[in-house]
C-alpha cells in the first residue's frame, strides 16, 4: 500500500513536473524515435486491399528519374491514360522529377486505334522498369464480372506487370504505387510476386446527391479513391426529396423546378461517366420511386397519389409524398424518363431505389384504396408489389436490369432483378435462396459515424448467407459502401468516407480470412496518406474547418487546445444527432459547427485506448505506456483552461464547452487512476463507485459529440480496484 506521502509527491509530480513543456516533448521525442527506429528497421508493406497472394523477394527495385513504363500486347486509349495518372501519381508520391519521354510515347499512342500495339514509353537511353502486358480488350461498355485479376512480379532489376484486361492492368499499377516507399537509399519497391483477383465482382461507393448536391470535383476526386483501393461501381443517388438532380431533355421542368438549381447537365454526366471508364469504374444511376419524390411531384403534381401542391422537402426524413400506381400516366411518364436515362447511362444497371414507402396518401386515397381491393392486392405492400412488376418491364424494355432496396422484393418478380439489402444478411440470403441476386449494404453506412473495425467486420457471407448453398452464394455480387448526405456537404464529405471506406474496400476484395484488425489500421492510415496525394480533403478540410471555428482572433495556443479537444471527439452515432438537436436540421442548416468537423473516428482516442491495453496487459509495469499516458492525461486536464477565453470571443467554441470541460476531469480521473497503478496501491472502494459514477456521467453526448477516451480511462478506474492486475503480486 502507497504511504500518503508518496500520493502526495505523485499528486505534485502531476501538478509541476508534467506542465513543463521541455521535459513533456523530450518524452514523447524519445517515444517517436524510439517507434521511428524499428519501423526503419522493418519495413511494412503497405497494401490495402491486401492482395489474395503474395510473396516476398529478395532485394529492392530502385526507383529513381529514369523509371520508365513501356506497354505490350494490347493497348488502347484508355491504358495509355492510365499509365499517364500512374507516372503523375508517382511523380508526387516521391517528388521525382522523372525524366522526359520521348515524344510520341510520352503522349501514349491516344491517337492510335484500340488494339494496337505502341512504342515502349520510356525516357531516352533509360531501360525498360516496369513492363505492363496486357492480353486483351475488356467489355465495349464495362460489364459485372469481367476479369480484373492481375500479376505483379518486382526484382531488383525490373517489373513485371500482366493482366488479361485494361481493369486488371489498372488495378496492378494500383499496387506497384502502394509498394514504393522510402528506404534508406532513396525510393523503392520490394522484390515481391502477387497474383491477386477480387472475392466479389461488385464493390461499390454510394454517394447521395439529392439530399446535399455534389460538386463534380468532389465526385472525381472520390472516383479517383475508388481506383485507389480497386473498387469498381459508383451508384450515383441522384433523386430524393430534396433534389432532382439530372437534366431532362423530355422533362425538364424536373430539374427547373424540382433542384433549387443545382443539378448535373447530361454533358456533365457523360463527362463523370468516361472519367470513371477509364479507372475501371462503372456508373449505376438510382432514380427513386414511387417514394423519395417529392420533387419530382413539385414539377408533375398530376402523378402523385395526394392532392399537392409540393414544395422541395428542406427537412430530414421520410415523408408522405408517392406517386400514383394506379394512374396509367404515371408509367407513361416513367417510360419515357427512363428511356432518356437508360440511354445516357450505358450502364447494364439501374437502381429505381423503392425503399421506404410510408403508405400514408395511399391510404388517403379512395381511389387508390378501391383499386387496391378491385385488384386483390390486400394492402400497401402489394400495391408496391403492383408498381414494381410493371416498373421492372420499363426497365427491361430499355435493355437494362433493375436494382431496387429490399422493399421491391416480391418472388413473382423476374429474376433478372438485383436486390441491395439496408437490412442486413438474412435479408440478402432469403433473396439468394428465391434466385435473386444481391449485394451488402447493411453495415457499411458510412454516414452512422462506426469505426473502420467495425464496419471491416462485417462481410456479406456471414450469418445466415454463410449456409447458402455454392449456387446460392453466386448470387450475392458484394456490396457497397453509402454516403448518405443529410450532414455532408462538399467540404466535408471526404472525411465522411475516406479513410474508413479503404476497410470496406478491403473486406470486399481480399480473400475473407483476411480480418487482422491492427494490420488493418496500420495498412488503411498508409493509404489514408497516399490518398491525399491524389486531392482528397478528408485530412487537409479539418485545420480548415477548425480555424473558421477559431475566429481570426484565437492564439497558436488556444487553436492548439480546441484542436486537443477535437481530436479525441466524435459525433453520436447512427441517428442520434437527429434526436439530439435543438431545433430541427434542414437542408439550409450550416455545416459549420465541431459536430461537423471532428473526424467520425478519432485517430487520438484509438492510440489512447490501445496504449492503456498495453499498458494494463502489461501489468502496468510498462514504464514508456505509462509515460505516455500521463502525458496525455496531463494536456486533458489543463487544456481546458487555455480554451476557455476563446469561448468567449466564438459561439462555435463556446458550444463545445461542456465537453472541454469534461475532457479535463476526464484526465484528472484517469491521472488519480494511474496514481494508485503506478503504486499497486489498491483505490478506496468509495473513490472508485464515485469515479466510475463520473465516468458514466462524462459519456453522455454533449453538443452531439462523443468523448473517445472516457470508456479507456473507465478501464485504468476499475484495475485500480484489484493492487495485483499491476503490482505483479
Amino acid at each position: 500500500m502507497a504511504s500518503l506521502k508518496q500520493l502526495q509527491l505523485l499528486k505534485r509530480f502531476n501538478e509541476v513536473a508534467w506542465r513543463d513543456k521541455s521535459w513533456r516533448s523530450a518524452v514523447l521525442m524519445m517515444a517517436l524515435s524510439s517507434t521511428s527506429l524499428v519501423s526503419a528497421q522493418q519495413p511494412a508493406l503497405h497494401l490495402m486491399p491486401r492482395p489474395a497472394s503474395l510473396q516476398a523477394g529478395s532485394g529492392d527495385l530502385a526507383i529513381d528519374r529514369n523509371f520508365s513504363v513501356s506497354l505490350s500486347g494490347y493497348t488502347e486509349p484508355r491504358l495509355d491514360r492510365a499509365v499517364q495518372r500512374f507516372r503523375h501519381q508517382l511523380a508526387r508520391q516521391t517528388g521525382i522529377v522523372f525524366a522526359r519521354e520521348r515524344e510520341g510515347a510520352a503522349k501514349g499512342a491516344s491517337g492510335k486505334a484500340e488494339g494496337t500495339k505502341p512504342e515502349a514509353a520510356k525516357p531516352d537511353g533509360a531501360a525498360e522498369v516496369l513492363i505492363v502486358h496486357t492480353a486483351h480488350a475488356g467489355q465495349a461498355i464495362q460489364e459485372l464480372g469481367e476479369d480484373e485479376s492481375y500479376r505483379l512480379e518486382v526484382s531488383s532489376s525490373g517489373a513485371k506487370l500482366t493482366a488479361e484486361t485494361p481493369l486488371g492492368t489498372m488495378h496492378g499499377l494500383q499496387t506497384f504505387l502502394q509498394l514504393v516507399a522510402v528506404t534508406p537509399q532513396g525510393f523503392a519497391a520490394p522484390a515481391i510476386t502477387i497474383q491477386d483477383s477480387p472475392r466479389f465482382p461488385w464493390r461499390g461507393l454510394m454517394i447521395d446527391s439529392g439530399r446535399h448536391f455534389m460538386p463534380l470535383d468532389v465526385l472525381r476526386r472520390n472516383i479517383d479513391g475508388m481506383e485507389a483501393v480497386k473498387m469498381n461501381v459508383f451508384h450515383w443517388h441522384l433523386s430524393e426529396n430534396q433534389g432532382f438532380r439530372v437534366e431532362s431533355k423530355k422533362f425538364p421542368k424536373l430539374h427547373e423546378l424540382g433542384s433549387d438549381g443545382l443539378y448535373y447537365t447530361q454533358e456533365e454526366i457523360r463527362d463523370l461517366i468516361e472519367y470513371a471508364r477509364d479507372r475501371g469504374i462503372r456508373v449505376v444511376p438510382e432514380f427513386d420511386v414511387p417514394g423519395h419524390s417529392t420533387a419530382w411531384l413539385v414539377a408533375y403534381p398530376e402523378f402523385a397519389s395526394g392532392p399537392g401542391p409540393y414544395e422541395i422537402e428542406r427537412r430530414w426524413g421520410v415523408f408522405d409524398p408517392a406517386f400514383d400506381p394506379t394512374n396509367e400516366k404515371t408509367y407513361k411518364f416513367l417510360n419515357e424518363l427512363f428511356g432518356e436515362m437508360a440511354k445516357l447511362f450505358p450502364d447494364h444497371f439501374f437502381h429505381v431505389g423503392g425503399d421506404e414507402v410510408n403508405g400514408k396518401e395511399w391510404d388517403n386515397n379512395p381511389k387508390i384504396q378501391a383499386f387496391i381491393r378491385a385488384n386483390n392486392l390486400k394492402n400497401n405492400e402489394g400495391l408496391q408489389a403492383y408498381f414494381n412488376k410493371k416498373l421492372q418491364g420499363i426497365i427491361t424494355k430499355h435493355g437494362k436490369s433493375m436494382v431496387g432496396w429490399d422493399e421491391v422484393l416480391t418472388p413473382d418478380l423476374p429474376k433478372d432483378i438485383v436486390i441491395q439489402s439496408w437490412r442486413g444478411q438474412a435479408s440478402l440470403a432469403a433473396a439468394a435462396k428465391q434466385g435473386f441476386r444481391g449485394i451488402l449494404s447493411n453495415g457499411y453506412y458510412l454516414d452512422l459515424g462506426w469505426s473502420a473495425a467495425r464496419h471491416y467486420a462485417v462481410d456479406p457471407m456471414s450469418g445466415p448467407a454463410a449456409d447458402l448453398s455454392p449456387d446460392e452464394k453466386l448470387r450475392i455480387l458484394g456490396g457497397e459502401s453509402c454516403m448518405w448526405s443529410e450532414y455532408v456537404n462538399a467540404e466535408n464529405v471526404d472525411s465522411r468516407i475516406w479513410p474508413r471506406n479503404a476497410a470496406i474496400a478491403e473486406r470486399l476484395w481480399s480473400p475473407q480470412d483476411v480480418t487482422d484488425v491492427p494490420s488493418m489500421y496500420e495498412r488503411m492510415n498508409a493509404e489514408s496518406a497516399r490518398l491525399e496525394w491524389l486531392g482528397l480533403t478528408h485530412n487537409a478540410y479539418y485545420h480548415q474547418m477548425l480555424q473558421r471555428i477559431a475566429g481570426r482572433s484565437a492564439t497558436p495556443r488556444e487553436f492548439a487546445a480546441l484542436r486537443t479537444l477535437a481530436d479525441v471527439a466524435e459525433p453520436v452515432k447512427d441517428y442520434a444527432r437527429e434526436q439530439l438537436a435543438t431545433s430541427e436540421p434542414t437542408s439550409a442548416t450550416a455545416l459549420n459547427r465541431v459536430v461537423d468537423a471532428v473526424a467520425l473516428e478519432s485517430d487520438a482516442g484509438r492510440r489512447f485506448a490501445e496504449l492503456v491495453d498495453q499498458y494494463l496487459a502489461a501489468g502496468c509495469r510498462d514504464e514508456d505506456a505509462g509515460t505516455e499516458l500521463r502525458v496525455e492525461l496531463t494536456r486533458w486536464r489543463d487544456n481546458d483552461a487555455v480554451l476557455e477565453p476563446l469561448a468567449q470571443r466564438s459561439f462555435l467554441v463556446k458550444e463545445v464547452i461542456p465537453v472541454s470541460q469534461d475532457l479535463a476531469t476526464t484526465g484528472k480521473v484517469g491521472l488519480a487512476a494511474l496514481d494508485y497503478l503506478i503504486l499497486g496501491a489498491k483505490a478506496p472502494n468509495d473513490w472508485k463507485t464515485d469515479q466510475l459514477a463520473l465516468l458514466a456521467q462524462l459519456q453522455k453526448p454533449k453538443a452531439q459529440l462523443l468523448l473517445i477516451p472516457v470508456s479507456a480511462v473507465q478501464k485504468l478506474v476499475e484495475a485500480t480496484s484489484g493492487a495485483t492486475v499491476c503490482s505483479g503480486k
